[in-house]
């Protein structure tokens, strides 16, 4: 026997307005989000996959929205069903405005994600170099590791980024 209330059911209406809300932030819709927080919208809010407005904003580059969200309160270390933070989705799609507006708003260059992977390590994955620097010139671990060992540069190499690769070797020299 469960010592849990039971789940409240959810009306038709509250789950049409949980998908726009939701939407609102995958499309970038700020002002409405906007409008939504200051009326009481927990900026944390999150969906059936554990995905965070600010992680739907951030995934999909809409820095306006990633903005609003930090700015009424959003976790920027807030990670889905799978470990992945905001930070670590923008590293992976390439947005260097959004990185730049997640560290500023508090993101951890170093968080982990799934596998124990940092933002740096998923951006030298993708041979995401300029992305790879900046996290580094922010704090990033150059020789972190994830679960399997490797650091941003091996899993470069590994991936066949190699690009990112030289650059790490090249700062890991530096270093």
């Amino acid at each position: 026997m469960s010592n849990e209330p039971p789940k409240p059911e959810l009306d038709e209406e509250t789950i049409a307005f949980a998908q726009r809300v939701f939407q609102h932030a995958r499309a970038g819709q700020a002002q409405e989000l906007e409008e939504l927080l200051r009326m009481g919208l927990p900026p944390n809010l999150r969906n059936e996959k554990g995905d965070s407005l600010l992680m739907l904003a951030s995934y999909h580059g809409h820095v306006d929205a990633v903005r609003t969200l930090l700015a009424h309160g959003a976790d920027p270390e807030l990670a889905n069903d799978r470990g992945q933070t905001p930070l670590a989705g923008a590293a992976f799609k390439g947005d260097m405005v959004t990185i730049q507006c997640l560290l500023d708003g508090g993101a951890d260059p170093n968080g982990r994600s799934e596998g124990g992977k940092t933002p740096l390590m998923i951006a030298a994955m993708f041979n995401r170099s300029e992305i790879a620097e900046t996290l580094l010139s922010r704090g990033a671990d150059l020789q972190a590791r994830d679960a399997g060992g490797l650091t941003a540069e091996a899993l470069a190499g590994a991936m066949g980024a190699a690009e990112a690769a030289e650059r790490l070797a090249q700062a890991a020299r530096k270093s």
